[in-house]
């Protein structure tokens, strides 16, 4: 038998299973109204939130350390499904409105990498007007609508990861910023650092760059002397300040001091540091590589979830992510309760469980001759319908791209 009990944030022991905080659970990394605790990091967070106290279920041993082993899903939280009342900085522009000169400038960006790249491979500095040019463009479109941009993300090309993902990462972390309500000059900061991230990859000899399977221990000390050599090429021909380089040192690092070069902890890195870490970690597992196959964005997010409640990346950042991608981010495959198949094609921010979906499947598996726009937000039909399933866009056989894209690809 369960009974609940209300306790002191100091008696809270790992094992506990928390029913309800004296607070929002918005106003907390966590995702979920029910939680098991299963670190001591978990009663830290809860206590820098401000909780005191709270509302544990005690249990009978057996059935409580069943519910540690559960791997924490965020769809099944409440603070998400409940609507938000305020979402960050409203968006300025439609997102079709945006999308055509985002299309222009996430590919002004890409050459514009591939160029810093050349330049750094032969010895030549980076042409900073440039980069300071088209960062400044990205500011724009981000401002005016975060979503567009934001959603060319997904386009990724297996031959030029390291350019895509470049640009990809410092999309991504100026989306962060922006939810975050950074300025201007510091959104341009932040980009220009995450844009330049992995320069230090051009020092490193293309056959360990692009091996297929794992590195050896020998090959992976060569691997990691990116980041070093990295922050010496932005520091030796840039002429750009400390905050810049940030993201290139720190990317790699992790809270809890068990990243690299310096295995730093949360008090001796930057912001700058720990969002490019959140997104360069989501970025490379969302995209094919000659080891792996590329995540959905969906697992890609529980994986970062997951990260964060074991105190490797800062749980702040990682919930705020999710907020800017949204659960289903942009080109998604979804299963809805009605058996009909989607595409995701515009997220909610306010509303990250029900984003448009583009029907492309009947229940029955036919393919719809002219796919249907749903916003899953304003249904008037009953039964509503919800999302109930991630497909594997390989398995269901469908490329978003094709019903996305048209234009960008």
């Amino acid at each position: 038998m369960a009974m609940n009990k209300r306790i002191g944030i100091d008696e809270l022991k790992p094992g506990m299973l928390v029913e309800q905080l004296d607070r929002s659970w918005l106003d907390t990394p966590f995702f979920r109204h029910k939680m098991t605790i299963t670190s001591s990091n978990q009663i830290a967070q809860l206590k820098a939130c401000g909780v005191r106290t709270l509302v544990v279920s005690i249990e009978e041993e057996h059935t409580a350390t069943q519910t540690v082993n559960a791997a924490p899903d965020i769809t099944d939280d409440p603070a998400f499904t409940a609507p938000k009342e305020t979402v960050s900085v409203p968006s300025m522009v439609g997102l079709e409105e945006e999308l055509p000169l985002a299309r222009q400038t996430y590919q002004a960006a890409k050459t514009i990498v591939q160029n810093a790249m050349h330049d750094t491979r032969l010895g030549r500095a980076i042409n900073m007007d440039e980069v300071n040019r088209v960062i400044s463009d990205m500011s724009d479109s981000i401002l005016r609508n975060p979503d567009a941009l934001t959603s060319l993300t997904r386009l990724k090309n297996f031959d030029e990861y390291t350019f895509y993902h470049s640009v990809n990462t410092s999309i991504l972390v100026m989306s962060l910023g922006r939810h975050l309500e950074f300025d201007r000059t510091t959104l341009h900061q932040i980009g220009v650092g995450s844009l330049l991230h992995d320069i230090g990859k051009t020092k490193i000899p293309t056959e360990i760059l692009n091996k297929p399977g794992r590195f050896k221990p020998d090959e992976m000390e060569i691997m990691k002397q990116h980041v070093l050599r990295g922050v010496e090429i932005l520091s030796t021909t840039t002429g750009l300040g400390d905050s810049y380089l940030r993201p290139a040192l720190e990317h790699h690092e992790r809270v809890d001091g068990t990243g690299y070069p310096y295995r730093r902890v949360r008090s001796e890195l930057s912001q700058f540091g720990m969002m490019a870490a959140v997104v360069d970690i989501y970025d490379a597992m969302t995209s094919d590589r000659c080891y792996h196959k590329g995540q959905a964005a969906h697992e890609a997010l529980q994986f970062l979830y997951r990260l964060s409640l074991e105190g490797h990346l800062d749980a702040v950042l990682v919930q705020q992510f999710i907020y800017v991608v949204g659960l289903y981010p942009v080109g998604s495959v979804v299963e809805l309760n009605t058996g009909e198949t989607g595409i995701v094609k515009e997220v909610h921010h306010h509303a990250p469980l029900a984003p448009v979906v583009l029907l492309i499947k009947s229940a029955g598996n036919t393919v719809l001759s002219h796919p249907k726009e749903l916003d899953l937000v304003a249904q008037v039909e009953t039964p509503h319908r919800t999302i109930a399933a991630i497909l594997d866009p390989r398995q269901a056989g469908i490329n978003p791209t094709d019903y996305l894209d048209k234009k960008a690809a």
